[in-house]
């Protein structure tokens, strides 16, 4: 009886820690519908508290993490925003033409290509080469400007000697 009554004051003591998250958190919420594809400015949102034992990860605790940011759906006023709500506003279409940019040391590449997908500045995106048809993943920079990495291009062996010497 006392080793039972032991292990159920330990378990106790060890669960202590779960309940002590009580209380609110702070969360950023809009103060008004912000209808999908509408950019949020700072004046749409407003700070609203939540019980902390309900708080779950991706949710946006600061203005500066969704102002700026295009809402992927209807966004209702006074509800929790998830960072999946929200994404950068479209500066690259699917089908337009943008200045790929390829930079390594010492070495300066621009190029046309097609953008095979959509996504804002710090997105990833597919661009293809019209004249190949090869496609690359690069990084969209600004409106209708992408930057390729290294990761992305295969140089032949040949062409990679030119450059290391």
């Amino acid at each position: 009886m006392m080793l039972r009554l032991f292990l159920f004051a330990t378990a106790l003591l060890m669960a202590a820690p779960a309940f002590a998250a009580t209380g609110d958190m702070r969360v950023v919420v809009p103060n008004r519908d912000i209808a999908r594809g509408e950019v949020i400015s700072e004046a749409d949102l407003v700070y609203g508290t939540i019980p902390a034992n309900t708080v779950f990860s991706g949710i946006a605790t600061s203005v500066d993490a969704l102002s700026g940011m295009e809402a992927r759906r209807m966004l209702r006023a006074h509800e929790i925003v998830r960072a999946d709500d929200v994404r950068h506003p479209i500066v690259v279409t699917k089908g337009s033409i943008v200045t790929m940019t390829f930079e390594a040391p010492g070495v300066s590449l621009t190029a046309s290509g097609r953008a095979m997908s959509e996504g804002g500045v710090g997105d990833t995106v597919t661009i293809q080469n019209p004249a190949s048809f090869r496609q690359v993943s690069a990084v969209v920079t600004a409106p209708g400007a992408v930057r390729v990495s290294t990761a992305a291009l295969t140089v032949s062996p040949s062409a990679r000697m030119a450059l290391n010497h």
